[in-house]
């Protein structure tokens, strides 16, 4: 659980600083969201596998089980399923999309799919263990 979860958070967080600080790209009031959940799970992660915490699944489930809904929702906005509605603060919306790999896979998806992986990971000890 710990390798992979550390791993998947780390590379989300360093990605989504790499489309904002050296691409240029603005996020978004439902990124800014995401990032709020995603950025402390590294160091939750290794904080807890230090320190043997029993608890780390739970933290690991939580914050990623809030993400899956807010990433979710965003590529729910992005897909044109859920109407858009403001924001909020920055000029930035929702419902654009910046970068598209594959014809699909946008900056939200990436999330969702980071997000589900964590949650993921976070029940494989629980299945070895017992």
């Amino acid at each position: 659980m710990i390798p992979v979860s550390f791993l998947v958070s780390l590379v989300a967080m360093l990605g989504s600083l790499y489309f904002s600080e050296i691409a240029g790209l603005i996020p978004c009031k439902l990124c800014w969201y995401q990032r709020i959940l995603m950025y402390p799970l590294p160091l939750i992660i290794v904080i807890g596998a230090i320190k043997n915490d029993p608890y780390l699944k739970y933290y690991t489930r939580c914050f990623s089980a809030i993400g899956i809904i807010i990433a979710g929702y965003h590529y729910l906005i992005q897909l044109s399923v859920v109407k858009s509605t403001s924001c909020g603060f920055g000029t930035v919306s929702c419902d654009q999309v910046h970068v598209e790999y594959f014809n699909f896979l946008t900056i939200p998806l990436m999330s969702l799919i980071a997000f589900i992986l964590i949650f993921i990971s976070s029940f494989i000890k629980d299945k070895v263990k017992s």
